[in-house]
């Protein structure tokens, strides 16, 4: 927690998302998978962020969508697709995307992997996810 300020008071938080837990690893997604989120970590109120990569050529094994939450994602590094709905986009660095509450989502990098940010103002947390493993199957 950073500033001059008691907890109650505190106005802002850094820190540096590369340092945050793994929990792709921590789920067994590793190396396939990194996802580093910062909602609790930084004591976000009303948003969440988290840093996602994806290893060249993989995809994530689930999609997923949200009851309340609309998502914005920002590729910061090498390219790849997202099957939102079943429309595939193609993305590149920089590409930013929003995606709707409701839309079923999944990523799959290209052959230099897949960087991204995802934001969204969600609070609930996992409890605003709706996962279905295996949805983008070939």
């Amino acid at each position: 927690m950073n500033g001059p300020y008691t907890e109650e008071q505190m106005t802002f938080t850094t820190l540096n998302l590369r340092e945050l837990e793994d929990s792709a690893s921590k789920a067994g997604l590793a190396p396939a998978m990194e996802a580093r989120f910062a909602r609790v970590p930084l004591a976000c109120e009303r948003s969440g962020l988290s840093l996602q990569r994806i290893a060249p050529g993989e995809r994530q094994p689930f999609g997923h969508r949200h009851h309340d939450s609309e998502e914005i994602y920002v590729v910061l590094a090498g390219s790849g697709r997202a099957n939102l709905d079943g429309e595939i986009v193609p993305l590149r660095q920089w590409d930013t995307v929003r995606v709707a509450a409701a839309t079923m989502r999944c990523f799959e990098a290209g052959p230099d992997g897949l960087e991204f940010i995802a934001y969204g103002a969600g609070t609930a947390g996992l409890g605003d996810v709706e996962a279905e493993p295996g949805w983008w199957d070939d």
